[in-house]
This record gives structure tokens, C-alpha cells and sequence, in this order.
């Protein structure tokens, strides 16, 4: 039964699956008009007229028949073959087919079009309609103390749909919150432009929520003291679905009140209480992200860009066992260590009693490292290498002496209008991460910085045009701000 259904999808998975979901717009637009039958010819013309309004409609290529006629292998149409529609021998010969949407195939293509149109924007959490819950239930209680059967199905009704969207739309909420906050390390543009309505719409929606909980429990079971046995009855009489037998409908309509009394009068937490409760958890995450990515954007550094360093790094290690060394040591990634041992009372200690329960060991750290237990041993005698550490000296003089050349060459001929070297690119970029640490913010905006090393200073003036450096790796963009380059001051420690 769920193989059958999933099949009724198969058309999503063609190669030219989106040639196929325009044919049934087309099907459905003649559907609209009360055309359920229609015939290859009535769907090319149906195309056509799509085709005059939207651009992207695919060109068939006269294959329109081979492509209902998959459709109908999927389940999707159905087909039936129409000689009245023969107007000569030769077509009364060929085999004239009519093609109608299946009903599980039209719920298979309308739920194909509500997933291309969903939009991050339509969520939300309707606070306006506890309001409306809270008068329908009061008018289904009146309705079935005056037995008023239609006006019982009519409330209860509306209620169950309004029940089932607001599930919906929490759910959906949620989900969404969930996907912005996990996209903000790549775009935290989007979450600093919506989050001064997103926490207004979520503590506006709790306010509403607090403020009618207690009625709309109190209005369920006033609704249930006019006799619910009585109320259920009435509805599934009232229910015109003629396919459904009586007691089928009765089973349903009590399923249906099961559910509305869970989301406001159930005896332990109510799905209410759980959706303010989950809310209130995502506020505090709201708020808690907001002050990392504003501690980020302060400090110029992020997790994507620790770990854009970190993949270059890795990128960069020698050999694999190097990197796998790097990744280790950067996400903990360690071996397990099964350690043990045997208190100083053992005596004190039931043989009975669990790992769990029993007070720890006290363990040397080289057992948990190199799995051996600590021994005296005899005292090593002093080893000094002296030649590597002149060797060191030597590597740290050389790097010293290019780093000045480069930063006197970077002072000398500035950084626009040329292209830095490598030397030179590294001095610019340790001079702009200090320039970038060291900014301030007066008067509410964030001004330039400066950032010096023993030989030139740099300062970022803010600029509306802003700024490109170019190097030997690419080009360094500074938006808002350019790079001043001057001489150090002397006597800086």
C-alpha cells in the first residue's frame, strides 16, 4: 500500500521531470473548467495557453500522448479509451484515449505544487486565534445544550481545522527557526535583519498564549459537561460524507476531541503548554545566538572562519598522518581508554557493587596516556642540543630580516596599484588584524582602528567607496574602509 502510493511520485524522479508537472498544470487548468476528461489535443492546447503566460513552459516535441500515457503507468491519470471522439475511420482506428486525474493522483500533484511554492516567510505563530478557539468552543457548548445538531458540526468542525493548522504552523515555525539558526555561521545578514520581529512575534505570541490558557481549558470542559457522548453524536450525524458509514465517522469525531482537549486540558502538560514551553526555549537560543554572532562580528572571527583556517591548515600538513594528527587534536578526536584499578581497601568495596556506583580510583596520568604504570626510574642526565638551537636562532633571524624588507617595501611603494608578494601579503594581513581589533565604537558606529609593528603602522580610515588590495593569491576587498600606511613611532615597546 505505501510502495503504491510512493509510485505516484515516480514522475518527480524522470529526466524531464519538469515536463511532466507541466502537463498536469495543464490537466488541472481544464479540470478548473469542469473538463475532467480531456483528450492529448485538449492538453497541447491547455500548454499552449501556459505557454503564452509563463516562460519556462518546455517544448514537447509531439510526445505528449507517451508522456500521459506514463503518467497513467504511475497511477497518476487514468485512461479510457473514447471512440465518440473518432470523427473519421482513420482516427476511429487509431486508439482515442482520454486521460483523467486519479484521485490519489491529484493529491500526489497538489502536494508536488505545495512544496515548490512553501516560502521561509510564510511561517509564523498565530496568536490572533486563541481568541476565535475560545468563542467557538463556548458556542459548541450553547449549540449542545440547546440541540442545535447543524450548529454542533459547524463549530466542531471549524475547530478541528483550526486545531490541525495551528499544529502546522508551529510545527512549520520551528523548523524554520531551526534552519535559520543553524544557516547563520555562512549568512548571519538574514538573521540580524528579522531578529527584533522574530523575538516580538515569539514573546507577543507567549503573552497571548498565557493570557488564554487557563480560559480555553475551563471552556473545554464546559463543553464536555453538556454531555459529550451526546456532542460526538450530533456531529457524526451531522456529517455529510456519504463513503463513511456512522460508527466509522463517530470513531473519527472522537479522535478529533481526543486531540483538541490534548492541546489545552489534558491532565498532564498539554501540547500548549509543550509549544509555550518550546517557544521559551527558543527565545533564550535566539538571544543566545545574537550575542555570539555580535561577539563574532566584534572580534572579526567566526566559526567559519576558524574553520576555513583549520582546512587550510590541513590543506597544507605534509603528509595524511599529519593531518589526521591536526584534525585529531582539533575536534578531540581521541582512541578510547579503558583504565582501571583496585582501591587501597578493597575489603571496603562490595564485589556486588556497579561501576556506576562505586567511588573512583585515583589513576597517574601516564597510565591514561601511554597505557603504563608510573615507575621511579633512573634519573637521565641533562642532554643540551646546542646546534638546534642555533639553528632555530639562525631561521628566526631570516624570517625577521625578510619580514622588515617586506614591511619597508610595503611602506615605500604603499599597497594600491600593484600587486603584493607573498612577504608583503603577510605583513598587510597581521598589520589589518590588529587594525581590525582594535576598532571602536563612538557614537553607535564602528570606526576605523589602527594596527602597528616596529617599522610601519597602519590605520583604516573609513572610505564609501572602499578599497581593493591586490596579491599574488587574489584580491583583498575592504569595504567601507582604505589602508593608510606611515612610518612607526619610535620608542614603541
Amino acid at each position: 500500500m505505501v510502495s503504491d502510493r510512493f509510485r505516484l511520485f515516480n514522475f518527480t524522479r524522470r529526466d524531464d521531470h519538469v515536463a511532466y508537472l507541466w502537463v498536469l498544470r495543464a490537466m488541472d487548468r481544464l479540470r478548473a473548467v469542469h473538463q475532467v476528461q480531456v483528450d492529448s489535443d485538449q492538453v497541447g492546447a491547455a500548454l499552449a495557453e501556459l505557454a503564452e503566460q509563463y516562460d519556462d513552459v518546455p517544448t514537447l516535441d509531439g510526445n505528449l500522448r507517451s508522456r500521459l500515457d506514463a503518467l497513467y503507468e504511475d497511477r497518476v491519470v487514468h485512461r479510457f479509451d473514447d471512440a465518440s471522439r473518432a470523427g473519421n475511420l482513420v482516427r476511429y482506428r487509431n486508439r482515442q484515449s482520454v486521460y483523467q486525474f486519479s484521485e490519489l493522483g491529484y493529491w500526489a500533484y497538489t502536494a508536488v505544487e505545495d512544496l515548490l511554492e512553501a516560502r521561509i516567510q510564510d511561517a509564523n505563530l498565530s496568536r490572533l486565534v486563541f481568541s476565535d478557539i475560545l468563542e467557538d468552543l463556548k458556542a459548541l457548548a450553547a449549540a449542545n445544550r440547546a440541540g442545535e445538531t447543524e450548529q454542533v458540526y459547524r463549530r466542531l468542525s471549524r475547530l478541528d481545522s483550526v486545531m490541525e493548522d495551528m499544529g502546522r504552523r508551529s510545527a512549520q515555525f520551528h523548523v524554520t527557526l531551526g534552519e535559520i539558526v543553524r544557516s547563520t555561521d555562512t549568512s548571519p545578514d538574514l538573521f540580524l535583519r528579522y531578529k527584533n520581529a522574530l523575538l516580538t512575534h515569539m514573546t507577543d505570541f507567549m503573552a497571548e498564549l498565557d493570557r488564554y490558557l487557563a480560559r480555553l481549558a475551563r471552556a473545554v470542559h464546559e463543553v464536555e459537561d453538556t454531555g459529550l457522548g451526546t456532542l460526538l453524536a450530533r456531529a457524526a450525524e451531522a456529517d455529510e460524507r456519504p463513503f463513511m458509514p456512522y460508527t466509522e465517522r463517530l470513531d473519527e469525531w472522537e479522535r478529533r476531541w481526543a486531540a483538541l482537549r490534548e492541546w489545552f486540558a489534558a491532565e498532564g502538560d498539554s501540547r500548549a503548554g509543550e509549544l509555550r514551553a518550546a517557544t521559551r526555549t527558543a527565545v533564550s537560543g535566539v538571544i543566545a545566538l545574537l550575542r555570539q554572532i555580535t561577539e563574532a562580528q566584534r572580534g572579526g572571527v567566526n566559526r567559519a572562519t576558524q574553520l576555513r583556517h583549520l582546512a587550510e591548515w590541513v590543506w597544507r600538513a605534509p603528509d595524511t598522518d599529519a593531518a589526521h594528527a591536526l584534525m585529531s587534536a582539533a575536534f578531540n578526536l581521541r582512541s578510547a581508554r579503558h583504565l582501571g584499578g583496585a582501591h587501597d581497601d578493597a575489603e571496603e568495596i562490595s564485589d556486588r557493587a556497579t561501576w556506576w556506583d562505586a567511588p573512583g580510583v585515583e589513576l597517574s596520568i601516564s597510565l591514561f596516556r601511554t597505557g603504563k604504570a608510573p615507575t621511579t626510574g633512573v634519573p637521565q642526565p641533562v642532554r643540551a642540543n646546542a646546534g638546534a638551537r642555533v639553528e632555530l636562532r639562525r631561521r628566526q633571524a631570516a624570517e625577521r630580516a625578510a619580514e622588515r624588507e617586506a614591511a619597508g617595501r610595503l611602506l615605500g611603494s604603499g599597497a594600491y596599484d600593484r600587486v603584493l608578494d607573498d612577504d608583503e601579503t603577510r605583513v598587510l594581513l597581521r598589520l589589518l588584524t590588529r587594525a581590525l581589533e582594535a576598532r571602536t565604537v563612538v557614537a553607535g558606529r564602528l570606526g576605523g582602528g589602527s594596527g602597528a609593528s616596529d617599522t610601519v603602522m597602519m590605520r583604516l580610515s573609513p572610505s564609501e567607496e572602499g578599497s581593493t588590495v591586490a596579491t599574488t593569491r587574489g584580491r583583498l576587498h575592504l569595504p567601507g574602509f582604505r589602508v593608510e600606511l606611515a612610518p612607526a613611532r619610535r620608542g614603541r615597546s
